[in-house]
């Protein structure tokens, strides 16, 4: 049983998008692997820019100083 976990920023990532992430990521381990859909996990976690670095700053920083 795949499971694929995908980490975002929590920044309106619409229901939509959202959608085609699973489907996307889905229908990638069906192509590459054989894997069965209907046993393949997809999770989506939206993380806040206070919380995820690049580069020593948080992402909530680099877009204030318009990194």
């Amino acid at each position: 049983m795949p499971y694929v976990n995908i980490k975002i920023t929590n920044e309106g990532a619409t229901t939509e998008q959202k959608a085609a992430l699973i489907k996307g990521a889905t229908q990638l381990l069906v192509d590459v692997l054989g894997k069965n859909p209907a046993t393949t996990v997809v999770i989506i976690d939206e993380v806040e820019t206070d919380n995820w670095g690049i580069a020593g700053e948080s992402v909530a920083m680099r877009r204030r100083a318009g990194k």
